[in-house]
């Protein structure tokens, strides 16, 4: 028989299948007799029509090979083909987002989610809100993007776990990006959780996890789990057949060597990713990892290298449609024009940025930027603007829950107190920076994601 259940549920799917039936031969311009001959009578699709039968799986195979149609279009109500074409667009933006062409991609999807939509396809529209919701992000729409990963998370919310990981991913670096850090910290830790009880269904959507829960482990300055996450990662690697999902992973393992201060291991992380991205030609990606060269060349003190690559990054990620993460690069970039002596131009740089930054929307590269700026009015003997912002920095990195950021803006903003001769307003600004460190939680976070349960483990090199 064709659907099942019972009661009014079966009903519901016999008028709705009626319907389509009609409209299909109503289309044609056929009669209710036309249809059914040879095998069955006019009065038979008239009651299948108006939903007071069920028609039988043979029957509908039958009609749907008169109405020029498929079993699967009667059934679903999706059209013969429309399935094909909807993964072919979500290919085609993804070629269009990982190339010069970024910003053309969103469109695209647009159009394919109100066709997803409109036929009840919710497992490929998710897919395809979780695409645009990137797109979103990558231009600075985050809660427009926070927006389409809630509701791709809920078109596939009685799919099998593995299957929301894309949108759980997405409204993780959502929240992150708006400086909720240690809510994304606990979407992801939670899926992590949940997925390695049920004893491993899908390696590469654990992988995927562990390497996206690393960047705002970081930005907690929580560096030993971002780098425990990194080796469990790296367990899983040797299961996962997505090359690029990899070349992901060693773009975020590279993050943690460069903190544990083991540049050339993170180097050669770094080189495997970029290779790959290059061959591939997937220039979102590329740009992201000569964002991550330009830092560790920051970290050698090889500056005029760190700002070639970091001008690359900003670039390739501006022509990709990453408008949002280009501003981020700025932050960095000013830093190294600081660092080289050109302060008016950080200064430049730093200001135009904050006029797209703050609460909310890149909260945590907002007070880097007022951080920045702090030093460049205190290094010129301008106390009072350095003060202000440093007081600036404090309360977005109070916001986003980043204690290490804060403990260091606030010891700057102490000290320049100090040597004021200000001392209780300097021991104040202390006590603040150094309460978010010390207080319950924040360096635990909470017990730790489970390892998965790899039998045997594929260990990462040692660390």
């Amino acid at each position: 028989m064709a659907g099942g259940g019972t009661g009014e549920g079966a009903h519901r799917e016999a008028r709705r299948i009626g319907e389509r039936v009609q409209a299909l031969r109503t289309g044609q311009r056929l009669t209710q007799r036309q249809l059914a001959e040879p095998k069955y009578t006019a009065a038979y699709v008239s009651t299948v029509e108006a939903g007071k039968a069920r028609a039988s799986e043979t029957a509908l195979r039958y009609f749907a090979v008169k109405l020029g149609t498929t079993y699967d279009q009667l059934t679903t109500g999706v059209p013969a083909g429309l399935r094909a074409e909807l993964r072919e667009g979500l290919a085609s933006a993804s070629d269009l987002m990982a190339g010069p062409s970024g910003s053309r991609a969103e469109p695209l999807l647009a159009g394919l989610i109100e066709r997803a939509g409109h036929h009840g396809v919710p497992d490929l529209e998710s897919q395809l809100r979780v695409a645009l919701g990137h797109c979103l992000l990558r231009r600075g729409a985050l809660a427009e993007g926070r927006a389409q990963f809630e509701r791709a998370q809920g078109l596939v919310a009685d799919e099998p776990l593995p299957r929301q990981v894309p949108a759980v991913r997405g409204l993780a670096t959502a929240h992150q990006l708006e400086g909720d850090v240690r809510f994304a910290c606990y979407l992801l830790e939670k899926t992590i959780d949940e997925l390695n009880a049920q004893g491993l269904p899908d390696p590469e959507a654990l992988m995927l996890l562990y390497a996206t829960v690393i960047t705002p482990y970081m930005d907690l300055g929580a560096h030993e789990r971002a780098a425990k996450a990194a080796v469990l990662a790296l367990d899983l690697a040797p299961r996962v057949s997505d090359p690029v999902a990899v070349a992901g992973l060693h773009r975020s393992v590279a993050r943690t060597l460069i903190a544990g201060g083991r540049y050339d291991d993170a180097e050669t992380y770094l080189a495997k990713a970029q290779e790959l991205y290059r061959r591939r030609d997937i220039h979102s990606e590329l740009a992201q990892c000569h964002w991550m060269r330009g830092y560790l060349h920051t970290q050698h003190g090889r500056l005029a290298e760190a700002e070639d690559e970091l001008r690359t990054a900003r670039e390739m990620l501006r022509t990709t449609g990453g408008s949002f993460y280009a501003a981020q690069v700025e932050v960095e970039l000013a830093d190294v024009r600081r660092r080289r002596g050109h302060d008016s131009d950080a200064e430049q740089l730093l200001n135009t940025l904050l006029e797209g930054l703050g609460p909310g929307h890149g909260a945590v590269h907002a007070a880097a930027a007022h951080r920045l700026l702090g030093l460049i009015h205190q290094e010129r003997g301008e106390d009072g603007a350095a003060e202000r912002h440093y007081k600036e920095a404090i309360p977005l990195q109070e916001e986003a829950e980043v204690s290490g950021d804060l403990a260091d803006t606030s010891r700057l903003l102490g000290d320049l107190l100090h040597a004021q001769g200000r001392t209780e307003e300097a021991i104040a600004v202390y006590r603040r920076g150094l309460a978010r460190l010390s207080r319950p939680g924040t360096v635990t976070l909470g017990p730790a994601p489970t390892p998965p349960p790899l039998h045997p483990m594929a260990r990462a090199p040692e660390r």
